[in-house]
């Protein structure tokens, strides 16, 4: 979705540089929480955690 919007655009507006959220978003990349939470929200996205047993 990041690719689809843009990454220039998307990084500029989660506030780190496009090769750094290239890199906290590939295989290897280990992403602050903070950071997968200003994507999801660039991206009009909402991350929804609920007990495992509730399903």
């Amino acid at each position: 979705m990041a690719r689809s919007r843009g990454m220039s655009q998307t990084a500029r507006d989660v506030g780190i540089t496009r090769e750094g959220l290239y890199k906290a978003l590939s295989v290897d990349g280990n992403p602050s929480f903070a950071t997968v939470l200003k994507v999801l929200g660039t991206l009009g996205l909402r991350l929804h955690v609920e007990r495992a047993d509730a399903a």
